[in-house]
């Protein structure tokens, strides 16, 4: 019974306790009050700003191609015959100079020929000048025949009156007669002989004429037993050997120009208009050409190769034309570049020699006429830019971006020079937040030295 009270007891105890408990936190919930909010303590964020400016700006285009050798030479046999020489350096890889002989054929047969072309030559000449020296004097006795049969004629109308008069015979009449026909006779002989003389002389300047081309085909064979590299070389494949037999025709060996390379890169048509925008030349609407060299103005632009993998190792290069058509599968332009002396220079392992079938990555670069606004391309978020108005307000402003280079962006409206965009990467940009600004002025020289392209 002790027991049961003890417990009943401890209960209560417990309710009154709970109750009091409650009690308490519901009093304190009553009479709370809230934190007052003091809007002078909020910090403003400091922000980093540049001013906007309109600087000069070097439009770029780059791509990327293999390079290979301006012009090869593919040796091919004009004449047969047996190799008689070849230069020890006439193997692959080697660089050879302008005016050095690699290969000679046996000339012998060739030198023959010009002999014998040279003596029918001489044989023709001979009888052309018989022929003028009989000419002239046929003509000389032609004169005289003439003159002859004047005479004879006169002699014969003389004896025909004295024969009416019966003072001379008959029979010496007739003999007078007989005299003036036989001149008659040898006049037409003698203008005969100049009458076919004409086609005889055609007839032996068309041999001379023969044999004179003869003599420059046998000339022309001679000269192609000889080959001399017409500019300085770099063997790349040989396919004959020393006393071996050749066939007109037949392949000897292949070697590549070194004073000139080339790149076809494939630009991007939007980078290639930029450029060609700046470059072309105006045109009479009455002028029409199709040479795309006489439209454009190549060489205002800038050009340079950069061996991918090697950034450090470039070669100045030029435009000489843009190929027909596009690149099927980028529809990509093609540009072909001009490389001069790609073996100056040389310096291995750091500056290699620009061989035949590099990866390059071909830059154009031309200054645009007028300064552009250029921003950093981070600092324009989906089409806004953040400024910095009155009273140190933060204002979005929509602008839009022509075009973007590396990591430049140009604007062409919704900025103006002078204005202040904040560059910093800001979570949540309100309009109107105020901020604290501070100018990075080396940021704006670095923006505008990377315009000009004074960076690259």
């Amino acid at each position: 019974m002790k027991i049961l009270k003890q417990t009943k007891s401890k209960r209560l105890t417990l309710l009154a306790g709970l109750f009091v408990g409650i009690s308490l936190f519901m009093l304190f919930k009553m009479t709370q009050k809230n934190p007052a909010h003091d809007t002078s303590v909020i910090l403003a964020p400091i922000l980093t700003v540049i001013e906007v400016r309109a600087v000069n700006f070097r439009l770029e285009a780059q791509g990327f191609g293999v390079s290979r050798p301006a012009e090869s030479w593919h040796a091919v046999a004009n004449v047969s015959g047996r190799v008689l020489t070849t230069h020890p350096g006439l193997k692959s890889g080697v660089i050879l100079p302008a005016g050095t002989e690699l290969l000679a054929i046996d000339p012998s047969r060739y030198e023959l020929t010009i002999a014998e072309a040279k003596a029918d030559l001489a044989s023709l000449t001979a009888e052309l000048t018989q022929l003028q020296t009989e000419k002239s004097n046929a003509l000389a006795l032609l004169n005289l025949a003439h003159e002859q049969l004047t005479l004879s004629e006169q002699e014969l109308s003389r004896f025909e009156k004295l024969v009416s008069s019966d003072s001379v015979s008959i029979s010496g009449r007739d003999e007078k007669l007989r005299a003036t026909v036989a001149q008659r006779q040898e006049l037409q002989s003698l203008e005969n002989q100049l009458a076919v003389m004409p086609m005889r002389q055609s007839s032996l300047k068309a041999k001379q004429l023969r044999a004179e081309a003869k003599l420059k085909q046998a000339q022309q064979d001679l000269a192609d037993t000889h080959f001399i590299a017409p500019y300085a070389v770099r063997i790349s494949k040989v396919e004959v050997e020393k006393h071996q037999h050749i066939s007109s025709g037949q392949q000897l060996f292949s070697a590549d120009n070194i004073e000139k390379a080339e790149v076809e890169a494939q630009i991007p048509l939007t980078e290639l208009r930029r450029l060609m925008a700046v470059v072309s030349m105006p045109l009479e609407s009455s002028q029409h050409t199709a040479d795309i060299s006489e439209r454009f103005n190549f060489e205002q632009i800038d050009g340079e190769v950069r061996l991918v993998g090697s950034e450090s190792t470039t070669w100045p290069a030029n435009i000489t034309r843009i190929a027909s058509g596009l690149t099927p599968r980028t529809r990509s332009g093609r540009v072909v570049v001009n490389i001069d002396e790609p073996y100056r220079d040389v310096k291995l392992p750091d500056k290699p020699a620009l061989q035949s079938d590099m990866y390059l990555r071909v830059l154009l670069s031309v200054l645009n006429p007028q300064p552009l606004l250029v921003v950093p391309a981070s600092s324009v978020h989906q089409g806004e830019v953040y400024l910095v108005g009155e009273d140190n307000r933060l204002l979005r402003r929509p602008v839009v971006v022509s075009f973007e280079q590396q990591d430049l962006a140009v604007i062409s409206s919704g900025l103006k020079a002078g204005d202040h965009i904040i560059v910093d990467d800001i979570p949540m940009a309100i309009n109107g937040m105020r901020i604290s600004q501070q100018r990075d002025k080396g940021l704006e020289n670095r923006l505008k030295s990377d315009a000009s392209g004074e960076s690259l």
